[in-house]
């Protein structure tokens, strides 16, 4: 009970925020709806917008028996077609040893025919529990006759055998929410740490004090009061889906609730998990963590023996991290905690992300590495908050090699493409808890990439006097440009490759592709193409080429002039794209852009461009170096305006003249 009580229980801490007091949008009973609600065509602040929360509503108080009790209640407009997916509902919870249990769920659609309210119950044979492991279970069930302008509501009472954890609330979702309501009735006895990640005033920000009394059988009623805190938010636009951002939850305006301290009508006090320490301690010991770590795996013998007749601590990590990739298959569950248990997983040869990681711990353990488990979020799940220590910021278990004071490998086995030299990108700017249960130190690592990833483009072409170009490129690239080409080509098969590689340029014909380092990680992915294009808009006066051929810069992802997310993009990048184009005789340069050089404030971003041209060629080279991987939004004025100039000039054309 304890992991999951801190998986639940240890929430954000922080910030509180200033709210006003305006008229609210009312809330209906269940099974009472308007007709002009039914009668709704569109959501008036977000006119294209598939579906609409009418609100939600959530009641959190505790029972007689403190336990967490919350009441929810939500309505759901349909729109179209589009929106018709709201209407299958998937609730989530921790149901393992009943830690929580959803009970009371009721369920109907309202439809407008003929000017009359239509109402279609859900049969509740059609709700199903679904066990997704042995903690977290799942009710799901579909309304029954949804169409464009049907209105769906649900309720259902949650209850968590838990003094603290109160669930998350998020007032704003993927689509656009008319009315949220989230409603905390605590105990004098309990003190939370309350963080309000929001960024619009709150529609309604009420306490007040009440009294409360519990009757007992032989002996004197409790007596005691409680806070009322009522939070509510109106006309909340959809979560953005912004390109290099973050996880939509680490996005979305919410609530979250950390339990610090529990004060009892006696005196006595209880703290709760208020160091990364405690949490780590709590790792240690939880039988699907930390009691996996020592547990023997069959035939580990010959393996382990085969590591350690290698010389260097390198061969081993590197011999144990491929016989791992090799052996396992992930399952594509995410989780800090084992399902099956490490020696039926290795058994089965599959499992999730902490089956498959705490296995390769254990091998480099016993073949005398020193390495440690850590629990990570990848990018998906949300970043993890060094200043409110809990464990349920964690989805995934990897494995942490202090290599010295500069150098450290995290090795996640779940993807055979990852290498150990190299962090899974999907786990960069966040933080990772290491357990040292020998030694009893638990602490965060930052996980990021020191060494820039280097992408070069050479082109060598022959541009002909009909307006078309013949030549070779070779692309080659490091760190993750490499792991990413090198899983796409693998994934994708050569054909569907070279597919989608020509439509990068247009007018692009590959007439034949060569690979170097394709299975070799230490070396860059290299890909040597030979070429034929026709130029588009030429003819027998002019040519125009693009001398941007075959890069990622093609396209600016940054178009939109607003923000209101911060820029993730992951690592710090070099890209060097050079070209060298002999012109047909008879031809010169009627406009040749210049040479430039430009740079956001601190050389974060910077971009030059140097042109020439000698002996009836023209020779180009763009170098865009990139000293930081995170801006934010509040930045994002001067982001925008630099990559709105560096792509025009990266895509600036050069004009050739017949003379």
């Amino acid at each position: 009970m304890t992991k999951m009580f801190t998986a639940i229980a240890l929430l954000f801490a922080g910030l509180s925020a200033n709210g006003q007091t305006t008229s609210v949008p009312v809330t209906e009973t269940f099974g009472k709806i308007k007709k002009e609600d039914l009668e709704l065509k569109n959501c008036d602040f977000e006119k294209d917008a598939s579906a609409m929360v009418l609100f939600n509503k959530g009641s959190m108080y505790y029972n007689d028996d403190f336990s967490i009790v919350v009441e929810h209640h939500k309505r759901i407009k349909i729109f179209s077609e589009a929106g018709k997916k709201q209407g299958d509902i998937r609730i989530e919870y921790y149901g393992g040893n009943r830690f929580e249990t959803i009970t009371d769920i009721q369920a109907q659609v309202f439809n407008l025919r003929d000017g009359v309210t239509e109402v279609t119950k859900l049969d509740k044979k059609t709700i199903f529990i679904e066990n997704i492991d042995k903690l977290q279970n799942a009710v799901v069930f579909s309304f029954p006759n949804v169409k464009a302008g049907s209105v769906v509501e649900y309720k259902y009472t949650e209850t968590i055998n838990s003094l603290g954890a109160i669930p998350d609330w998020f007032f704003q979702e993927k689509i656009p929410v008319r009315y949220s309501e989230f409603t905390t009735l605590i105990p004098e006895y309990f003190y939370f740490s309350v963080q309000q990640r929001v960024y619009t005033p709150f529609t309604v920000n009420e306490k007040k004090e009440k009294s409360r009394t519990i009757p007992s059988i032989g002996r004197t009623p409790m007596m005691f009061n409680e806070t009322q805190h009522k939070l509510a938010m109106a006309n909340v636009v959809s979560a953005p889906d912004e390109p290099f951002m973050t996880s939509v939850t680490d996005n979305m305006q919410a609530i979250y609730h950390h339990l610090t301290r529990y004060t009892g009508p006696s005196g006595f006090t209880r703290s709760y998990s208020d160091s990364w320490a405690k949490v780590g301690g709590i790792l240690a010991d939880d039988e699907d963590f930390g009691m996996q770590l020592k547990k023997k795996l069959s035939g580990e013998e010959l393996i382990i023996a085969k590591a350690k007749a290698l010389k260097t601590e390198q061969e081993k990590i590197i011999y144990l991290f491929n016989e791992v990739k090799a052996n396992m298959k992930w399952n594509g569950i995410d989780r800090w905690y084992t399902n099956d248990g490490t020696n039926k997983s290795w058994e089965k040869k599959t499992g999730n992300s902490a089956e498959v990681n705490l296995v390769l711990y254990h091998l480099l353990k016993q073949s005398g590495v020193k390495a440690y488990p850590m629990v990570v979020s990848t990018r998906s799940h949300g970043k993890v908050n060094p200043a409110f220590s809990f464990l349920y910021q964690f989805n995934r278990a990897v494995v942490y090699i202090p290599v010295d004071s500069a150098k450290s490998y995290i090795l996640d086995a779940t993807s055979k493409y990852n290498t150990y030299s190299t962090i899974p990108s999907n786990l960069l700017n966040s933080y990772g808890l290491f357990v040292d249960k020998e030694n009893k130190i638990y602490d965060l690592v930052f996980l990021k990439n020191t060494e820039p990833v280097r992408s070069v483009v050479m082109v060598m072409a022959d541009i002909k006097p009909e307006g078309t170009m013949e030549g070779k490129v070779q692309i080659s690239g490091t760190s993750y440009a490499r792991l990413s080409s090198v899983e796409e080509y693998k994934e994708k098969g050569e054909k569907k490759y070279l597919e989608d590689l020509k439509k990068i340029t247009t007018g692009l014909d590959i007439t034949s592709l060569q690979t170097e380092g394709l299975d070799v990680d230490t070396v860059p992915f290299v890909q040597n193409i030979d070429f034929k294009m026709e130029l588009s808009g030429s003819d027998k006066e002019y040519i125009y080429f693009n001398p941007n051929l075959m890069s990622s810069f093609g396209t600016n992802p940054f178009l939109s002039e607003n923000r209101t997310t911060d820029i993730d993009l992951g690592h710090n990048d070099t890209y060097i794209i050079s070209g060298f184009y002999k012109l047909p005789a008879g031809f010169k340069t009627e406009t040749l852009p210049k040479s430039v050089v430009m740079s956001l404030p601190d050389d974060a971003i910077s971009f030059k461009r140097y042109i020439e041209e000698k002996d009836g060629s023209v020779e180009i080279r763009y170098l865009i170096n990139y000293k930081k991987s995170l801006f934010f939004k509040e930045d994002y004025e001067y982001f925008y305006g630099f990559y709105k100039k560096m792509f025009e000039l990266i895509n600036e054309q050069i004009v050739l003249k017949k003379s």
